[in-house]
């Protein structure tokens, strides 16, 4: 039996990695930048090589998908995996990956100046001995998802070559503009027809997050009246004070500064104004869909006493949401977390089941009816210049989606019985 490719995995991590994919929240483009595309058609071909079948590239929604055929007669329903193409708001160009073989602990010269030291990011003590894999101190890496494209390919090509291991249908995806929060909204889900999936986003070995933020955001404008200060007894309205009040009225311990594990929070994003006019956005975060929808009564609470105290239509509030946490879906088909549990316990991973504070495209695909936990992909430090992985994480991440895979085969007949064995 071949083991996993870890040059292979490597490679495919490095050369794509070079290539500036960053999103741009400013385009309405699909996707939103051109390298993401490169990109896409890229893996597109590579997957190809693999001989996955039903590859396309759609520019509809900007989405490459495939399928790996089922080798057994085993009876399973189809599996789904996510990575996206996209980097954070961040340096990415000419991004130089370093590699630096049996990370011996010691601190690593970035370059511009940046060393990154295990006194700072003590994580990194859980990779001696490893490959570490870093950026040059001028960017960000890109492991933040291209971790997870790796790993996810390094999965595939272990199937191809081990055809021995047995498996149902898998479809895999691969999908832009995960960091503004635009791809998976537009993912044309009849192209990855799967009972369920993961994405392969962010997170520590063992990892898994099936609750992210239930998210909204708001834009509340204030409209004032102008009169001379010399004569504004009883009638000058002050947009910027109003603006103010409606900050004071808002929870001052629901504050992302205060707030951990499953709290929700208020985050005042700006507040600009003047006597004449004055405007705050404001977004909104909750686990809970029940204290969610009680964050967004609050909000049009305040604005309706506002408008109460200073007179109709001085205030007006643009309230939406962002997107939904996939945990009340997921809470309903407890099959697709303990599977992976079942998983991780054939692979002595310690599981650690965490709440995503955050959003991800399985927020997305979920609310289009496809339950999708988050995995991991064994990156840190996302989004600046001291991200960092090491080659066996992606090693171990392929290892873990074949053996979900491979459990999945096992378990699909006897979901009942299973669900009793193992609850998170």
């Amino acid at each position: 039996m071949t083991d996993y490719d870890g040059n292979y995995i490597q490679d495919k991590f490095i050369e794509y990695c070079k290539l500036n994919t960053r999103s741009d929240d400013s385009n309405n483009a699909i996707p939103t930048t051109q390298g993401q595309v490169t990109l896409l058609k890229i893996i597109a071909q590579e997957i190809k090589k693999l001989g996955l079948t039903d590859v396309s590239y759609s520019d509809l929604d900007a989405y490459t998908v495939a399928k790996l055929p089922a080798n057994s007669n085993k009876s399973a329903t189809p599996i789904g995996f996510v990575a996206h193409v996209d980097t954070a708001d961040f340096n990415a160009e000419n991004i130089t990956p370093q590699v630096h073989k049996a990370y011996n602990g010691q601190d690593i010269d970035l370059g511009h100046g940046l060393i990154l030291s295990s006194d700072e990011f003590p994580s990194l003590n859980k990779h001696i001995g490893e490959t570490l894999i870093t950026a040059s101190g001028d960017t960000l890496l890109g492991a933040d998802d291209k971790a997870g494209i790796a790993g996810l390919l390094g999965m595939l090509k272990y199937l191809v070559d081990n055809p021995e291991v047995e498996h149902g249908d898998i479809w895999v995806a691969f999908g832009p503009d995960e960091e503004i929060g635009k791809g998976a909204a537009r993912f044309d889900v009849s192209r990855f027809p799967v009972e369920f999936a993961y994405t392969l986003d962010n997170g520590d070995i063992g990892d898994i997050a099936y609750e992210t933020f239930n998210a909204a955001d708001a834009k509340i404008d204030f409209q004032g009246t102008v009169v001379h200060p010399g004569e504004a007894y009883g009638l000058m309205v002050n947009a910027a004070v109003m603006a103010s009040e409606f900050i004071s009225a808002l929870p001052s311990d629901e504050v992302p500064e205060k707030s951990k594990d499953f709290d929700g929070y208020f985050m005042v994003v700006s507040n600009n104004g003047n006597v004449d006019h004055a405007q705050v956005e404001l977004i909104i975060r909750d686990f809970d869909t029940e204290t969610f929808l009680a964050k967004k009564n609050l909000v049009n609470k305040i604005v309706a006493d506002l408008n109460q105290k200073y007179g109709k239509d001085h205030v007006k509030l643009e309230m939406h949401d962002q997107y939904r946490s996939p945990g009340d879906l997921i809470k309903a088909h407890p099959y697709v977390v303990n599977l992976v549990l079942h998983a991780y316990h054939n692979l002595n991973i310690e599981p650690k089941v965490i709440p995503f504070r955050g959003g991800t495209d399985g927020d997305f695909i979920s609310e289009k009816g496809i339950p999708t936990p988050n995995l991991f992909n064994g990156g840190a430090n996302f989004h600046g210049p001291y991200e960092y992985v090491t080659t066996e994480s992606m090693m171990k991440l392929s290892q873990t989606l074949v053996e979900i895979v491979k459990t999945h085969l096992k378990m699909n007949n006897n979901r009942d019985e299973t669900e009793l064995k193992r609850k998170y």
